[in-house]
């Protein structure tokens, strides 16, 4: 039996055993362990349906074989053979199917997404950057039919946004957007500058998986909490009450602060989220580190102070480092198109865990 048809074998009698276990009335009554074999058999049914169509087509190649060696009429032969071909040419093609069904899967691909940008250098210039790129993705979620709710805001000196945070919900975002994680440069005229000389400003980019109470248990005792006046604009209530909420993880030092909320209850909840989502990122860089001294990746390098991408307006063109991929068409990206990169990026990580994995 071939190498491939063996991990196809095991993988049919594992989602034989989840097609069992979803029906039993233990596992419909404990709620967590429920939908993670649900998650489990919708992600096997897809190899599943491959594994059957590849074995009818050995099988049926098996049995044309012995019927080439066995018939003696030549009509026949001549009807077998044509089959044979016709089998042989469809195997590859399946082949390559199956293996990039088998590369494994990120389990944090299908969370929702907390994002931050932040103004780097470049003064009110990567302000307004921050604030073109904030829309930028927010022009893009619209397009997925993701929602997006802003927890925490910091305007720029004069212009634009110094640092936002955002928490985006739908279907398998933090996938989608976990490429987007790094610095950001932009090379522009900006408006204050009279000669015309081009500029380069950077801001940063980070996207966390947003982790359940069941990926990362935060104990509240480490945690610090203050309340405080919220700050910009927000309507006439805002500054009246204390409704913003900072906490301090006092193991790590990690701060976090939630204000763009109505109610300091909101406030809290949300806050807790992000440093839940922080520390269990912390988490799953250590172990990304660790995998990572066995098999480094081009695409998913961690590093949050990895130059990523260049935005060029006088050239028109945006160049993803990582890939070598260049757009020419800055506006169309600005406002949202930015599918072709992410999809670029995709096939990029997928192509090297295929190699990994020979």
């Amino acid at each position: 039996m071939n190498e491939l048809l063996q991990k196809l074998e095991a993988i049919y009698y594992r989602f034989q055993e989840v097609s069992t276990l979803i029906v039993d009335p233990d596992i419909i009554s404990d709620m967590s362990r429920f939908v993670k074999l649900n998650k489990e058999y919708r992600d096997l049914e897809d190899i599943v349906i491959v594994y059957k169509k590849y074995k009818n087509i050995l099988d049926n190649i098996s049995n044309t074989q012995n019927l080439l060696q066995n018939e003696q009429d030549a009509e026949m032969r001549e009807m077998a053979k044509l089959e044979l071909d016709e089998l042989e040419n469809l195997k590859p093609a399946l082949e390559e199917e199956i293996k990039y069904l088998l590369i494994p899967k990120d389990p944090e691909d299908d969370k929702n997404a907390i994002m931050e940008l932040r103004a780097g250098t470049g003064g009110d210039e990567a302000c307004i950057f921050v604030e073109d790129c904030f829309r930028m993705y927010t022009l893009f979620f619209k397009e997925k039919g993701w929602n997006y709710e802003v927890l925490n805001s910091q305007e720029g000196g004069t212009k634009g946004i110094k640092e936002i945070a955002l928490e985006i919900t739908g279907e398998g975002i933090y996938g989608m957007l976990k490429f987007e994680s790094g610095v950001h440069r932009v090379q522009r005229v900006p408006e204050t500058e009279s000669q015309g000389r081009v500029h380069t400003s950077a801001i940063t980019v980070a996207v966390l998986p947003e982790a359940e109470e069941v990926d990362f248990e935060l104990n509240m005792s480490d945690v610090r909490r203050d309340t405080f006046r919220a700050s910009g604009a927000g309507g006439q209530h805002i500054n009246k009450t204390e409704s913003a909420i900072r906490l301090t993880h006092i193991p790590s030092g990690l701060v976090v602060e939630c204000q763009d909320g109505r109610s300091q209850h909101k406030n809290l909840e949300k806050a807790i989220s992000v440093l839940r989502s922080r520390l269990y990122q912390i988490e799953l860089d250590r172990v990304h580190d660790e995998r990572a001294a066995h098999r480094k990746t081009l695409v998913s390098t961690g590093d949050r102070s990895a130059k990523i991408r260049t935005y060029n307006y006088p050239q028109g063109r945006i160049t993803d480092h990582r890939i070598n991929k260049t757009i020419y068409n800055l506006s169309s990206f600005m406002n949202g198109d930015i599918q072709d990169m992410i999809d670029a990026l995709k096939m990029a990580e997928n192509a090297e865990k295929m190699k990994g994995d020979n």
